[in-house]
């Protein structure tokens, strides 16, 4: 079936949504850090506060189950778990935290796992949880960068072999309501993109939403077609040919090591808090954690990339005339017209 036709857009009013409840399963439990269950916390534009009491209209009730979150434990808060994994829960949206681990390759034991098994009293692992729950979603989400594409934990040389969602369910992968994976990567996640990519997802769910857009890398759109360098704070020193060779300085950072001309990150645009900080806004280089290739592909982080001593010695050869030619005319237009004058004679070139 056609994705959009699973789900068809405007098929129910605001009045009479498609879904009357629907519950948020998060495992934490990958290889990660938490960080991304910590980053939402902060989240306004919607916060997690205005999703789970009902304040935006048209949404259908939102259970959240999340360990960093719940003040349920123990066999209370695996209870949801258990019964989505037997098929006694029809409407949930999967949200995966923390890479995934090749639990094939062990010889014993495990990499990551969350619970037991009420049968065997063993842990479930991570891969097991995911085979149990994601053909029974009806989304599955990929929340920060490990659980996206692998990030720090997925890097060469690690002795687990672990993956991102969509490395382990298959980059083709669909959902019971057709919905591809939805990745929405970060390190951690920036908090108003996981939540803004939630909120579009449950407005879908309710029939209130297209087809949710999303590029090769199966990220949101709307959130990371553009670059790191497109919104960044520093971007008119580049074309001029101003380079920061030292931190502290106001200028373009690429040149200690920042990758923002090539990553796909709204970060600088969108500020980390309400509209505050972001990585070079603050001094910080970018380092690409929303990309698939990170870290492997731009490391050493404090070294110039590639790319950048070529494009930064072209620059260089017009930066110059740039800044001498806007200097000439800021200069001009920093000087009011001749004709505001206090003398008794109009040098407007008024005429009668």
């Amino acid at each position: 079936m056609d994705p959009v036709s699973a789900i068809p857009y405007g098929r129910k009013t605001q009045h009479a949504p498609a879904l009357k409840e629907v519950h948020i399963l998060w495992i934490t439990a990958g290889l990660g850090c938490d960080g991304d269950s910590v980053s939402i916390t902060a989240a306004t534009q919607p916060s997690i506060e205005d999703v789970l009491l009902g304040a935006i209209p048209g949404l259908p009730k939102v259970h959240l189950h999340n360990p960093v979150l719940a003040y349920e434990n123990g066999s209370e808060f695996m209870a949801p778990f258990h019964a989505a994994a037997r098929g006694e829960m029809d409407n949930f949206v999967l949200v995966m935290e923390g890479s995934i681990p090749n639990e094939k390759i062990n010889r014993e034991g495990y990499w990551a796992a969350m619970g037991t098994d009420p049968d065997t009293h063993e842990p479930i692992t991570i891969p097991q949880w995911l085979d149990r729950l994601a053909p029974k979603a009806l989304a599955v989400v990929g929340a920060g960068t490990c659980a996206t594409y692998g990030g720090i934990h997925a890097m060469e040389g690690n002795p687990t072999g672990c993956m991102g969602l969509a490395d382990y369910l298959g980059w083709d992968w669909k959902s019971k309501a057709g919905l591809p994976i939805v990745n929405v990567p970060g390190c951690p996640v920036q908090p108003d993109n996981f939540m803004e990519t939630l909120l579009y997802l449950l407005y879908q769910l309710a029939g209130l939403a297209p087809m949710i857009p999303l590029d090769a890398a199966l990220r949101p759109k709307w959130l990371f077609q553009r670059t790191v360098h497109d919104g960044c704070d520093r971007a008119g020193s580049y074309e001029q040919a101003l380079f920061a060779k030292e931190y502290g300085s106001p200028n373009c950072i690429v040149k200690l090591g920042c990758w923002g001309p090539v990553v796909n990150c709204n970060v600088p645009k969108r500020g980390w808090i309400n509209g505050v900080g972001g990585c070079p806004n603050v001094g910080g280089i970018c380092i690409g954690c929303t990309m698939p290739g990170f870290p492997d592909k731009f490391m050493p982080f404090m070294d110039e990339p590639p790319g950048a001593v070529l494009s930064s010695n072209l620059i260089k050869s017009y930066g110059g005339l740039i800044r001498s030619l806007r200097k000439l005319t800021n200069s001009t237009v920093n000087q009011e017209p001749k004709w505001r004058h206090n003398r008794p004679t109009l040098t407007t070139g008024y005429r009668r």
